[in-house]
Protein backbone atom coordinates (compact mmCIF):
# COMPACT_ATOMS: atom_id res chain seq x y z
CA UNK A 1 0.00 0.00 0.00
CA UNK A 2 1.63 3.53 -0.93
CA UNK A 3 0.38 6.18 1.17
CA UNK A 4 0.90 9.62 0.19
CA UNK A 5 0.61 13.24 2.26
CA UNK A 6 0.52 16.68 0.15
CA UNK A 7 -0.29 20.09 1.80
CA UNK A 8 -1.85 21.27 -1.98
CA UNK A 9 -2.36 25.24 -0.82
CA UNK A 10 -5.83 25.13 -2.32
CA UNK A 11 -7.04 22.38 -4.53
CA UNK A 12 -9.16 23.93 -6.59
CA UNK A 13 -5.82 25.95 -7.73
CA UNK A 14 -3.47 23.25 -7.64
CA UNK A 15 -6.21 20.76 -9.52
CA UNK A 16 -4.07 20.12 -12.60
CA UNK A 17 -0.79 19.85 -10.75
CA UNK A 18 -2.32 17.03 -8.98
CA UNK A 19 -3.93 15.07 -10.66
CA UNK A 20 -0.57 15.06 -13.17
CA UNK A 21 1.03 13.82 -10.31
CA UNK A 22 -1.64 11.28 -8.78
CA UNK A 23 -1.53 9.52 -12.89
CA UNK A 24 2.38 9.54 -11.93
CA UNK A 25 3.13 8.53 -8.86
CA UNK A 26 -0.18 6.13 -8.67
CA UNK A 27 -0.69 6.01 -4.65
CA UNK A 28 -3.14 4.03 -3.07
CA UNK A 29 -4.52 6.26 -0.36
CA UNK A 30 -3.57 10.26 -0.65
CA UNK A 31 -3.85 12.20 2.21
CA UNK A 32 -4.37 16.46 1.15
CA UNK A 33 -3.79 19.02 3.18
CA UNK A 34 -4.94 22.83 3.25
CA UNK A 35 -7.52 22.19 0.73
CA UNK A 36 -9.21 25.30 1.67
CA UNK A 37 -13.05 24.62 -0.19
CA UNK A 38 -15.75 23.42 1.73
CA UNK A 39 -17.21 19.65 1.14
CA UNK A 40 -19.81 20.88 -1.68
CA UNK A 41 -17.14 22.27 -4.11
CA UNK A 42 -14.38 19.74 -3.54
CA UNK A 43 -13.75 18.89 -7.39
CA UNK A 44 -14.88 14.96 -6.26
CA UNK A 45 -15.39 13.96 -10.04
CA UNK A 46 -11.84 14.39 -11.14
CA UNK A 47 -10.67 11.99 -8.39
CA UNK A 48 -13.45 9.76 -8.91
CA UNK A 49 -12.36 9.79 -12.71
CA UNK A 50 -9.08 8.17 -11.60
CA UNK A 51 -10.36 5.69 -9.56
CA UNK A 52 -10.42 7.13 -5.60
CA UNK A 53 -12.83 7.29 -3.55
CA UNK A 54 -13.45 10.51 -1.44
CA UNK A 55 -13.69 11.28 2.47
CA UNK A 56 -13.66 15.87 2.80
CA UNK A 57 -13.57 17.24 5.88
CA UNK A 58 -13.78 21.13 4.21
CA UNK A 59 -14.12 24.66 5.24
CA UNK A 60 -14.29 27.79 3.35
CA UNK A 61 -11.30 29.62 2.63
CA UNK A 62 -9.21 27.86 5.10
CA UNK A 63 -7.71 24.51 6.68
CA UNK A 64 -9.68 21.51 5.16
CA UNK A 65 -8.31 18.09 4.95
CA UNK A 66 -9.44 14.95 2.89
CA UNK A 67 -8.15 10.95 2.58
CA UNK A 68 -9.02 9.84 -0.96
CA UNK A 69 -8.40 6.17 -1.19
CA UNK A 70 -8.26 3.52 -4.01
CA UNK A 71 -10.10 1.20 -1.55
CA UNK A 72 -13.18 1.75 0.08
CA UNK A 73 -13.05 3.48 3.44
CA UNK A 74 -14.61 2.75 6.55
CA UNK A 75 -15.47 4.58 10.10
CA UNK A 76 -14.64 7.52 8.53
CA UNK A 77 -14.34 10.19 11.57
CA UNK A 78 -13.95 13.90 10.95
CA UNK A 79 -12.60 16.39 13.74
CA UNK A 80 -10.05 16.01 16.08
CA UNK A 81 -11.50 14.63 19.50
CA UNK A 82 -11.27 16.77 22.67
CA UNK A 83 -12.76 20.43 21.57
CA UNK A 84 -16.16 20.40 20.49
CA UNK A 85 -16.32 24.25 19.74
CA UNK A 86 -13.14 23.51 17.91
CA UNK A 87 -14.20 24.82 14.19
CA UNK A 88 -11.19 24.47 12.29
CA UNK A 89 -11.37 21.49 9.68
CA UNK A 90 -7.67 19.92 10.19
CA UNK A 91 -8.02 16.30 10.92
CA UNK A 92 -9.71 13.08 9.43
CA UNK A 93 -9.57 9.82 9.75
CA UNK A 94 -10.39 6.54 7.76
CA UNK A 95 -9.79 2.88 7.97
CA UNK A 96 -8.72 2.05 4.70
CA UNK A 97 -7.62 -2.10 4.06
CA UNK A 98 -6.97 -2.66 7.64
CA UNK A 99 -5.38 0.68 8.22
CA UNK A 100 -6.21 3.54 10.50
CA UNK A 101 -5.01 6.46 8.64
CA UNK A 102 -5.39 9.85 9.40
CA UNK A 103 -4.88 13.11 6.96
CA UNK A 104 -3.59 16.07 9.91
CA UNK A 105 -2.93 19.64 9.11
CA UNK A 106 -1.57 21.05 12.44
CA UNK A 107 -1.76 24.63 13.64
CA UNK A 108 1.14 26.89 12.64
CA UNK A 109 1.35 28.54 15.89
CA UNK A 110 2.82 31.96 14.90
CA UNK A 111 3.29 34.56 16.07
CA UNK A 112 4.57 33.26 19.40
CA UNK A 113 2.86 34.56 22.46
CA UNK A 114 0.06 34.77 21.14
CA UNK A 115 -3.48 32.68 21.26
CA UNK A 116 -2.20 31.16 17.92
CA UNK A 117 0.90 29.90 19.43
CA UNK A 118 -1.22 28.16 22.64
CA UNK A 119 -3.71 26.79 19.98
CA UNK A 120 -0.73 25.07 18.51
CA UNK A 121 0.17 23.36 21.57
CA UNK A 122 -3.22 22.71 22.92
CA UNK A 123 -4.11 21.10 19.76
CA UNK A 124 -0.80 18.71 19.58
CA UNK A 125 -1.78 18.05 23.21
CA UNK A 126 -5.33 16.57 22.04
CA UNK A 127 -3.36 14.63 19.00
CA UNK A 128 -1.15 13.34 21.97
CA UNK A 129 -4.20 11.81 23.16
CA UNK A 130 -6.05 10.39 19.77
CA UNK A 131 -2.65 8.80 19.16
CA UNK A 132 -2.52 7.54 22.17
CA UNK A 133 -5.91 5.99 21.75
CA UNK A 134 -5.62 4.50 18.40
CA UNK A 135 -2.82 2.53 19.76
CA UNK A 136 -5.29 0.82 21.44
CA UNK A 137 -6.65 -1.06 18.64
CA UNK A 138 -3.33 -2.52 18.25
CA UNK A 139 -4.16 -1.76 14.08
CA UNK A 140 -1.64 -0.37 11.87
CA UNK A 141 -1.71 3.43 12.44
CA UNK A 142 -0.62 6.03 9.85
CA UNK A 143 -1.12 9.60 11.22
CA UNK A 144 0.39 11.62 8.29
CA UNK A 145 0.16 15.23 6.93
CA UNK A 146 1.44 18.47 7.60
CA UNK A 147 2.87 18.89 11.01
CA UNK A 148 4.21 22.13 11.15
CA UNK A 149 7.10 21.62 13.02
CA UNK A 150 11.13 21.22 12.14
CA UNK A 151 12.16 17.60 14.62
CA UNK A 152 15.60 18.48 13.99
CA UNK A 153 17.73 21.30 13.39
CA UNK A 154 18.53 19.57 9.97
CA UNK A 155 15.10 19.72 8.78
CA UNK A 156 15.79 23.47 8.19
CA UNK A 157 17.69 25.23 6.51
CA UNK A 158 19.26 28.18 8.60
CA UNK A 159 17.83 27.28 12.40
CA UNK A 160 19.33 29.97 13.63
CA UNK A 161 17.48 32.72 11.52
CA UNK A 162 13.89 30.32 12.56
CA UNK A 163 14.76 30.55 16.46
CA UNK A 164 11.23 32.51 16.80
CA UNK A 165 9.41 30.55 14.53
CA UNK A 166 6.65 28.21 16.28
CA UNK A 167 8.37 25.62 13.86
CA UNK A 168 10.88 25.08 15.27
CA UNK A 169 10.14 26.01 19.52
CA UNK A 170 11.38 23.60 22.13
CA UNK A 171 7.50 23.07 22.72
CA UNK A 172 6.83 22.27 19.61
CA UNK A 173 9.51 19.77 19.12
CA UNK A 174 8.78 18.28 22.66
CA UNK A 175 4.83 18.23 21.97
CA UNK A 176 6.08 16.30 19.02
CA UNK A 177 8.37 13.96 20.49
CA UNK A 178 5.67 12.90 23.30
CA UNK A 179 3.52 11.52 20.41
CA UNK A 180 6.84 9.31 19.14
CA UNK A 181 7.51 8.06 22.67
CA UNK A 182 3.67 6.83 22.70
CA UNK A 183 5.44 4.34 20.29
CA UNK A 184 5.39 5.69 16.92
CA UNK A 185 7.87 6.50 14.48
CA UNK A 186 9.01 8.93 11.87
CA UNK A 187 9.15 6.84 8.93
CA UNK A 188 11.75 9.07 6.95
CA UNK A 189 14.15 9.00 9.72
CA UNK A 190 13.45 5.70 10.02
CA UNK A 191 15.06 4.45 6.94
CA UNK A 192 16.97 7.97 6.56
CA UNK A 193 18.76 9.04 9.64
CA UNK A 194 20.91 11.58 8.56
CA UNK A 195 21.13 14.60 6.01
CA UNK A 196 17.78 16.33 4.97
CA UNK A 197 14.91 15.86 2.20
CA UNK A 198 13.02 19.05 2.40
CA UNK A 199 9.34 19.35 1.86
CA UNK A 200 8.44 22.82 2.09
CA UNK A 201 9.76 25.69 0.08
CA UNK A 202 8.39 29.55 0.63
CA UNK A 203 7.51 31.45 -2.25
CA UNK A 204 9.83 34.07 -1.04
CA UNK A 205 13.23 35.45 -1.28
CA UNK A 206 13.94 32.53 -4.00
CA UNK A 207 13.57 29.69 -1.85
CA UNK A 208 13.16 27.14 -4.03
CA UNK A 209 16.07 28.29 -6.14
CA UNK A 210 18.01 28.56 -2.94
CA UNK A 211 16.96 25.34 -1.69
CA UNK A 212 16.01 27.12 1.77
CA UNK A 213 13.49 24.14 2.95
CA UNK A 214 12.24 22.91 6.20
CA UNK A 215 10.89 19.14 6.28
CA UNK A 216 7.89 19.77 8.29
CA UNK A 217 5.63 17.10 6.22
CA UNK A 218 5.83 13.69 8.34
CA UNK A 219 4.53 10.10 9.00
CA UNK A 220 4.51 9.09 12.30
CA UNK A 221 3.74 4.77 12.16
CA UNK A 222 2.58 2.76 14.79
CA UNK A 223 4.47 -0.77 15.73
CA UNK A 224 2.36 -2.39 13.40
CA UNK A 225 2.76 -0.31 10.45
CA UNK A 226 6.70 0.05 11.07
CA UNK A 227 6.76 -3.44 10.95
CA UNK A 228 5.32 -3.23 7.32
CA UNK A 229 7.36 -0.43 6.52
CA UNK A 230 9.22 -0.85 2.90
CA UNK A 231 9.91 2.81 1.86
CA UNK A 232 9.31 6.31 2.38
CA UNK A 233 10.11 8.96 -0.30
CA UNK A 234 10.00 12.75 -0.92
CA UNK A 235 9.11 13.45 -4.27
CA UNK A 236 10.59 17.06 -4.42
CA UNK A 237 10.50 17.68 -8.23
CA UNK A 238 6.53 18.68 -7.70
CA UNK A 239 7.91 22.12 -6.31
CA UNK A 240 9.56 22.80 -9.35
CA UNK A 241 6.55 22.99 -11.57
CA UNK A 242 4.96 25.73 -12.75
CA UNK A 243 1.81 26.88 -9.98
CA UNK A 244 2.82 24.48 -7.51
CA UNK A 245 2.24 23.82 -3.99
CA UNK A 246 4.86 25.43 -1.66
CA UNK A 247 4.66 22.08 -0.26
CA UNK A 248 5.51 18.59 -2.40
CA UNK A 249 4.34 14.84 -1.88
CA UNK A 250 5.70 12.79 0.70
CA UNK A 251 5.16 9.31 0.76
CA UNK A 252 6.17 5.63 2.24
CA UNK A 253 4.93 1.92 1.22
CA UNK A 254 3.50 -0.58 3.00
CA UNK A 255 3.89 -4.37 2.73
CA UNK A 256 -0.02 -5.58 3.09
Amino acid sequence: MKIATFNVNSIRARLPRVLEWLEDSQPDVVCLQEIKCTNDVFPAIEFQSLGYQLSVHGQKAYNGVAILSKSEPVDVAPGLPGDDGDEQARYLEATIEGVRIASIYLPNGNPLGGEKFAYKLEWMERLHEQAKTLLKSEMPIVLCGDFNVCPRDEDCYDPAAFANDALMQPESRAALRRIEFLGYTDAFRQLKPAGHDYTFWDYQRGAWQKDNGLRIDHFLLSPQALDRLQACEVERQQRAKEKASDHTPIWCKLEV
